[in-house]
């Protein structure tokens, strides 16, 4: 199954180096603005789909040399350009879809975002989101391994239902076994793994895992 990279209309200065995951991501789709980001690296995109309401024509010229399918929306719509990139993406079921360009610019619209991996997740499809300072995934319930990266070095994990149930942290600096995890409590963030790897579980709600390192 494919995994699916799509590239949004945050800040630029809040994307990771893209060129890192062409190796990863089997199909790019720019949205609105993202469109351009991945033009402007020479990277080959699958769709390029937006209003593209704060694009010149050059730009949208430019896009169309590196898509391979482009799709123009009125800007009076019922849903984001993101929306509509993560509906096209869903058409090809992939395995994993990466957000990038979600992040570091309007609250509102990154809040909904966040929201958006539930409608990626439900769908049984791994939904993951990338910024240069955060990794973050909406999780069901499951045991899951991570793995440490040094770029990302401190872990979290925030409830996104108003209590998550059974949380056991192993292999973790701070560890907890059977833990309810409820709506608005700090007590999981700036965690640390102890070695190369560990493992998180718990049995009802869903959980956000995040992986950050902090902003110099």
């Amino acid at each position: 199954m494919a995994i699916i990279g799509i590239v949004a209309n945050g800040p630029s200065s809040s994307l990771p180096e893209l060129s890192d995951f062409t190796n990863v991501v089997d199909y790019w789709i720019g949205a609105d603005r993202g469109a351009f980001m991945l033009a402007k690296k020479a990277i080959k995109m699958e769709y390029a789909i937006g209003d593209f309401d704060s694009i010149s024509d050059q730009e949208k010229l430019e896009i169309k040399k590196y898509t391979e399918h482009y799709k123009e929306y009125p800007i009076e719509k019922d849903k984001t350009d993101l929306e509509l990139a993560i509906d096209k993406a869903l058409e090809k079921n992939p395995s994993r879809i990466y957000l990038f360009g979600v992040t570091g610019g309007r609250i509102d619209h990154e809040l909904a975002n966040i929201q958006l991996l539930y409608l990626i997740r439900k769908q049984e499809i791994q939904a993951i989101m990338v910024d240069r300072f955060n990794y973050m995934e909406l999780t069901f319930p499951g045991t899951y391994h991570i793995k440490n990266n040094d770029h990302y070095d401190n872990i979290s994990f925030i409830p996104f239902t108003l209590e998550v149930k059974r949380l056991t942290l192993t292999g973790f600096y701070y560890p907890l076994t059977n833990y309810d995890l409820s709506w608005g409590s700090t007590r999981c963030i700036s965690n640390k793994l102890l070695s190369n790897s560990g493992t998180f579980s718990y049995d009802q709600g869903i959980l956000i895992f995040i992986k950050s390192r902090n902003v110099i």
